[in-house]
């Protein structure tokens, strides 16, 4: 386990969260969102986990994290810290099962990573980039206490982004 919150915890991913990551990465809030992975069978989820998250793990002592219920361990979402080469800070990334939104899901985790980024890898600064017309995005962003800095245009992004900044 890496986190742990009031009522989830987060850990590494791996491949057996294979058919969580199709599920996950195939809702059309994913596909909206954040865009079109490619991944379509249990075996391009795998994949996604081992050359994203895992390698990022092992690259910069973080990434995308499983998060989970502590009540069931059921899986929610993915919440972490992602280094883009397109930008000079990590960014802290989520996406939830649409099913479990509206719970302050996304909120709580993301006020455990950014915590976790300050606290215990020292970051000076984390920022977060979402797509101009992601309401509920923003409101997390803003919730955590990320404060909106302008408009990027990222190529690996999907044209124009948010981009948000925490500074410590």
């Amino acid at each position: 386990m890496v986190l742990e919150t009031e009522r989830l915890f987060l850990r590494h991913l791996t491949p057996d969260d294979d058919a969580f990551i199709l599920e996950l990465l195939n809702e059309p809030g994913f596909l909206e969102n954040i865009g079109d992975r490619k991944v379509r069978t249990l075996e391009d989820a795998r994949r996604y986990v081992a050359d994203g998250p895992a390698a990022s793990y092992v690259q910069n002592g973080f990434g995308l994290w499983w998060v989970g219920l502590k009540a069931t361990a059921e899986p929610v979402g993915i919440c972490g810290l992602i280094k883009r080469d397109v930008l000079d800070h990590p960014d802290i990334g989520y996406a939830f099962l649409a099913r479990f939104s509206g719970r302050g899901f996304a909120s709580e985790a993301a006020a455990a990573v950014l915590a976790y980024g300050r606290k215990a890898l020292g970051l000076s600064r984390i920022v977060a980039i979402t797509k101009p017309d992601n309401d509920g995005s923003i409101r997390v962003l803003e919730k955590i206490g990320l404060r909106y800095e302008g408009m990027v245009t990222l190529s690996d992004h999907g044209g124009d982004s948010r981009y948000f900044i925490s500074d410590v």
